[in-house]
């Protein structure tokens, strides 16, 4: 039963669009300008000019409230067409507002691994300064047992003469 009422309704709507559509066109202009004409031709007929004068007012009202109804309809459905777009919007500013949220949280976590690099490579540099001293103070080691070793053998040569 609903779905049956939904569908009546959303054939109103489409005769109340197409309605609307045609109202505000420069054909429906035209042809109202050729009815009012005609309907006035009436009076070279015979016709007396108060009742054209009440048929032609009884109509435009018509046609003014049925106008009205129609224009009140499509602006209806406007409406709720601009609602579901702002709920999308609200929806959409909700997933912007969480990506800035992970996008913060992306940086801070670059920042840090940034920040571990500097370490690294300062503990790097300490290491290899280490190194080059420890390097250094090994040549200077080697040396002195060379020059030790020498010494011994000079004296072992001394000794055995």
């Amino acid at each position: 039963m609903q779905r049956l009422k939904k569908k009546s309704l959303d054939r109103v709507e489409k005769v109340a669009l197409r309605a609307t559509r045609f109202i505000g066109s420069t054909e429906s202009l035209l042809l109202h300008t050729i009815l009012f004409i005609g309907s006035f031709l009436f009076y070279f007929f015979g016709v007396e000019l108060e009742k054209i004068l009440l048929v032609v007012t009884t109509i435009v009202s018509l046609e003014a409230i049925y106008l009205s109804i129609f224009i009140q309809m499509t602006v209806n459905r406007q409406a709720r067409k601009l609602h579901a777009v702002a709920k999308d919007v609200e929806d959409i500013q909700e997933d912007i507002d969480e990506i800035q949220k992970d996008v913060d949280e992306i940086q801070e976590d670059v920042e840090d691994i940034q920040e571990e690099d500097e370490i690294e490579e300062k503990e790097e540099k300490e290491d290899d300064e280490i190194l080059t001293r420890i390097e250094n103070t090994m040549g200077k080691l080697i040396e002195e047992v060379i020059e030790l070793k020498k010494q011994q053998q000079d004296k072992n040569i001394e000794n055995k003469k």
